[in-house]
């Protein structure tokens, strides 16, 4: 019998069950993958998901793995080009752009060390209820016979079409259309100086380096272009390549390693993550848009916070002490682990929400909205506001504290305001 059996061993759950081993508990963390094992992924971890890694013990690691610090990045919207770097968040100044391979195997191996059990190669197959209910799982190792364990708690963290969270019936909400497809590939001899995000129109692309000294290149279209960039994947990348001038034509100097791959399953919404018996971390519990590559870091930040959860609520503590929520003293005694989720729920929907609307926008590939032409003509005149905008994009600086009026009046100044103001009364009135 287990306390904690999690399923998937990406990101997501490998971080949950190591951060549960290290709090005495008896986890049982399982996938149908061996690692090292690659995956579609954007690769940033971006400033907060780095200084989580940091704060783990295991942002060595990642720099020893070979995939380099990314301080210095341009925000190319063509009109305009910002230019800076990283502001500083708790102790860390730059992103890293790990590959899978890399750091999913990483995770997992801190989840052993931490005294999770790991098995890799196993399938689960369907969720033990007991009561109403979840109480384990079944599953076999590729070619064996069925297990079954079980424990009084289990944790989807396996993807965004996660068995757990179908079998439960998770409700979804907020939910968005697919937005985006996106296309990725990887160079080398390509020269890059850091980070590159460049926009032009209905097209975005992203520059990284990663490990074994290569470029990760990332392409992204409107979903209801898909068909056509299927029809040509190769001569879709490369015309939007054309697009971004000085930058398109160092990819193409450079020498293509490996094959495209293309996805235009990119869902938006978010699920309940919790219930009797269960609880879902990472893409099972919320999925967005990668065009603003915040995946990664979003699984460490709601591992945490489901770490924090399910310590309280199955040691029996006051879930509101612990969590800073607000419940009675009969919910308390009773159902301190719900309790618990319940807090989970409200801690990870606070955070990404700002986040999330401001990646479904970008992911929308709209018209540029006349305020942005204004905000970014003033940070491109101040290299510390420019910074401290590129500390918004990593997450490092909240959005919502970003866009307050009093903040974008003091970055662009009162004529700045009456033409924010203009701005908007002209598109409410289009």
């Amino acid at each position: 019998m287990y306390d904690v059996i999690v399923v998937g061993a990406r990101v997501a759950g490998s971080s949950t069950a190591m951060l549960l081993a290290r709090r005495g508990l008896k986890v049982l963390v399982v996938d149908r993958a061996s690692f090292p094992s690659d995956t579609l992924s954007t690769h940033q971890v971006q400033l907060p998901g780095i200084a989580k890694l940091r704060r783990w013990g295991l942002l060595e690691r990642v720099a020893a793995s070979g995939a380099p610090p990314t301080r210095h990045v341009v925000f190319d919207q063509g009109a305009v080009a910002l230019d800076g770097h990283y502001p500083e968040f708790d102790g860390v100044d730059a992103l890293y752009s790990p590959r899978r391979t890399v750091l999913d195997k990483l995770l997992v191996d801190a989840a052993r060390e931490a005294g999770a059990e790991v098995r890799e190669g196993f399938v689960v197959e369907e969720l033990l209820a007991d009561g109403g209910r979840v109480a384990g799982v079944r599953g076999r190792e590729k070619g064996g016979v069925a297990a079954v364990e079980r424990a009084r708690l289990v944790v989807g963290a396996d993807g965004k079409h996660s068995l757990v969270a179908r079998t439960v019936g998770a409700a979804t909400y907020h939910d968005k259309p697919v937005l985006s497809m996106a296309c990725y590939t990887y160079w080398e001899g390509v020269d890059l100086a850091g980070g590159e995000i460049h926009g032009r129109g209905r097209r975005a692309a992203g520059l990284w380096p990663t490990n074994d000294g290569l470029v990760m290149s990332y392409v992204a279209w409107p979903i209801e272009e898909f068909p056509a960039f299927r029809a040509d994947v190769e001569g879709g990348f490369h015309a939007t390549l054309d697009l971004l001038g000085e930058a398109g034509e160092r990819v193409r100097a450079g020498r293509r390693v490996e094959r495209f791959r293309t996805s235009p399953d990119l869902p938006n919404h978010f699920r309940t993550p919790h219930g009797p018996g269960w609880a879902l971390v990472g893409d099972a519990g919320l999925v967005k848009d990668p065009i603003t590559g915040q995946g990664i870091g979003d699984a460490f930040r709601d591992a945490e916070l489901l770490a924090e959860a399910v310590a309280a609520g199955l040691d029996g503590k006051r879930a509101e002490e612990q969590l800073g929520i607000e419940a009675n003293a009969a919910d308390l005694d009773g159902q301190p682990l719900e309790t618990a989720l319940a807090g989970y729920q409200q801690a990870r929907d606070r955070a990404a929400l700002p986040m999330y609307g401001f990646t479904a926008e970008l992911a929308s590939f709209g018209p540029p909205r006349p305020e942005q032409q204004v905000l970014f003509a003033a940070l491109s005149r101040d290299q510390a506001e420019t910074d401290r905008f590129l500390g918004v994009v990593t997450g490092a600086v909240p959005l919502e504290e970003y866009l307050q009026p009093r903040n974008l009046a003091r970055i662009v100044g009162v004529r700045g305001m009456a033409k924010l103001a203009l701005a908007r009364l002209r598109r409410r009135a289009a």
